[in-house]
């Protein structure tokens, strides 16, 4: 099952309130798109799931309707991994993969009394501390065109399975884990941290980091740095 979505930009017509209408961008997407990943999907040509996604933009482009510019093409062959690509960075492919971990932290600042940590902190200040199942999600800016290489899902899982799941899972992060020896494992720090963890792993493959979100519930996640 693969989804793609399309993100435009433009002025809105002042008597309808709308940019472009969805018929347009549906007809958009499978006259131009789709026999593109139909190809790719058949292994008629070969071609990287970066490339793949530049030459979707790339077709999709100049058919947008005159009143809406493309700003971004996201492809999903599945639930986990995305494939996109930006006008800010049209010889780059963001590569996303989403994992699980379960750890169990305690919210609480030493520099704080025991009555203003339970203010700021409520039950994510219990004494024995509390769990999640965590999601995270980390993209990587991987280069498009001749000559740039292959970067592999297999390069991305096996890089975040030894640095930050073989790491976290299953982990007190206050009490098993050096990097929150200090750090109060807020969602918003543990995605810093796991951002500064990969960011070297991933550059010796030759692909640069972009971002890292890790969601501590399915209504609050964090991401670092800021996109």
């Amino acid at each position: 099952h693969h989804e793609v979505t399309i993100e435009c930009v433009g002025q809105p017509n002042r008597g309808t309130g709308y940019l472009v209408g969805i018929q347009e961008l549906d007809a958009v997407v499978r006259t131009h798109v789709l026999p593109l990943l139909q190809a790719f999907c058949a292994g008629s040509e070969p071609i990287t799931p970066a490339d793949a996604v530049r030459r979707m933009a790339e077709a999709a482009a100049p058919a947008m309707p005159a009143q809406a510019t493309l700003r971004s093409l996201m492809w999903s062959p599945g639930p986990f991994v995305t494939y996109s690509w930006r006008t800010e960075m049209p010889t780059f492919a963001i590569v996303s993969e989403s994992f699980e971990f379960s750890a169990a932290h305690r919210l609480h600042c030493p520099e704080l009394s025991d009555e203003e940590n339970r203010r700021t902190f409520g039950k994510c200040n219990h004494p024995s501390g509390h769990g999640h199942n965590y999601r995270i999600a980390v993209a990587a800016r991987v280069p498009t065109g001749a000559g740039s290489g292959a970067f592999g899902i297999g390069s991305m899982e096996a890089i975040v399975m030894r640095t930050v799941i073989d790491r976290f899972d299953h982990k007190h992060l206050n009490l098993d884990c050096a990097e929150f020896a200090t750090l109060n494992p807020s969602v918003e720090n543990i995605a810093m941290v796991c951002h500064g963890l990969l960011a070297p792993e991933l550059a010796t493959t030759g692909v640069e980091i972009d971002h890292v979100t890790v969601w501590e519930t399915e209504k609050t996640s964090a991401t670092y740095p800021v996109r």
